[in-house]
């Protein structure tokens, strides 16, 4: 196969199809609901965890292994799907799963009844990211590319902020589990205009002589012979899961930040929150932009642009946990940590875009978020879990701390794996 561009770009010297930009913004609506859905149970860590009796471990299995494994897992199918089927049908669907199963998440009454929904919550929430990727890889040239990727993933600190703004707000005075109940119906009011949008596959270009009748023989043909001959696409996606230890441990920040530097929980979700929504949506703004300005002016990869911009920011990812509330470092780390993340995404994800044929975006994209979730979320957060619970019963000071340090430096072995990624490009 070869890695020609769509069809669909360029038509009339436009960087933007038709439709483009009201497109970006129906999928990153889409994609703060489903980040708001994802990270409640994190964000009302402080009133979840006691009010149902659970341990860290337990805690750490609910958001973590037994929500990744279905939604990578499920992912990596509904990422075959998108490069098979009617994509806004496929996600139309898949927000009406979630959204009743998040629903359903706030009538638990203990782990079994919490375990269950989570699981299957992530069946839903699978089929956004890889189909969305690939309708926007349609729409917008690869040169505009980073800054679509980028946009759409302010979908991550917007929805993660807005969790913990719910967490803070509205957790004293309604409880967690209307708020379950509100975002389950809000999810299910957007489902009939997520059917008003238009399909509009790009002709399909494989060599090998097969075009419109593809059938999934053929894409995991392509699929196994891009993975296996792309060194950079195969460093850009171990270094994103590297990254995701941290993000899964992170799952625990909430319960640090109460117990070992001694906020009250609505106080410190509300403040995180906020930083959360204004570091990652600038990280994402500033990652999707400068990354396509750094492509132009120096002819330097994605992944060498994310080398140096995780050399300056990686170690105050260190400092702030060692630094006490009243520094200013400890606010300047908090910050920089959710912008640091926010920054990734665009470029990381239009780097795959970039680097997967037209034909197997979806399933590209699909698998590197398995590996990022079942590999990096899912043992950041279940062995997060299992190391606190191991040090507390050891009697060791500051668990938390130690624990989320130690994710910390597996995190930062993304910089070399981006390192090679940028030189393996230039290759």
């Amino acid at each position: 196969m070869t890695n020609q561009p769509d069809p669909s770009e360029g038509k009339g010297g436009q960087l933007v199809a038709p439709g483009g930009y009201s497109l970006l913004a129906l999928l990153t609506l889409l994609n703060v609901l489903n980040f708001v859905d994802r990270q409640l149970i994190s964000s009302f860590a402080n009133f979840i965890v006691p009010d149902l009796g659970l341990t860290n471990t337990e805690f750490g299995l609910i958001t973590g292994l037994f929500f990744v494994v279905f939604y990578a897992v499920a992912g990596l199918f509904m990422g075959l799907a998108a490069d098979l089927v009617h994509r806004p049908r496929l996600i139309a669907g898949a927000v009406l799963l979630w959204s009743s199963l998040t629903a359903a998440s706030g009538a638990a009454r203990g782990f079994v009844s919490l375990a269950v929904p989570r699981m299957l919550i992530g069946i839903g929430e699978s089929a956004l990211t890889p189909t969305a990727m690939s309708l926007l890889a349609d729409r917008f040239q690869s040169k505009n590319l980073g800054f679509a990727a980028g946009v759409y993933y302010m979908g991550v600190p917007i929805g993660a902020g807005l969790s913990l703004l719910l967490a803070g707000f509205l957790g004293p005075v309604i409880g967690w589990r209307n708020c379950f109940y509100g975002l389950g119906a809000i999810g299910l009011l957007l489902v009939p205009f997520i059917l008003l949008v238009r399909e509009d596959r790009p002709k399909r270009r494989i060599a090998g002589g097969f075009g419109a009748g593809v059938n999934l023989k053929d894409l995991f043909r392509v699929f196994a012979a891009t993975l296996g001959r792309s060194r950079p696409l195969q460093f850009t996606i171990a270094a994103a899961v590297c990254l995701h230890f941290v993000v899964g441990a992170a799952a625990f920040d909430q319960l640090w930040l109460v117990q070992e530097r001694g906020f009250e929980r609505s106080e410190i979700a509300i403040l995180s929150g906020w930083i959360g929504v204004c570091g990652g949506v600038l990280g994402n703004l500033f990652g999707g932009v400068a990354v396509d300005i750094w492509v132009r002016k120096t002819g330097q990869s994605r992944a060498r642009f994310l080398f140096w911009l995780f050399i300056v920011l990686v170690p105050f990812n260190f400092a702030y946990r060692f630094a006490d509330p009243e520094v200013l470092l400890f606010w300047v780390g908090l910050f920089l940590a959710f912008f640091q993340l926010g920054a990734f995404y665009g470029p990381a994800f239009s780097a795959i875009q970039e680097l997967s044929p037209a034909e197997v975006r979806a399933t590209v994209t699909a698998f590197a978020i398995l590996l990022m979730n079942v590999v990096g979320v899912g043992g950041g957060v279940t062995l997060g879990g299992l190391a606190i619970d191991h040090l507390i019963a050891a009697g060791v000071a500051d668990p938390f701390t130690w624990t989320l340090l130690g994710f910390t430096i597996v995190s930062a072995l993304s910089i070399p794996l981006f390192f090679f990624a940028g030189k393996s490009a230039a290759s």
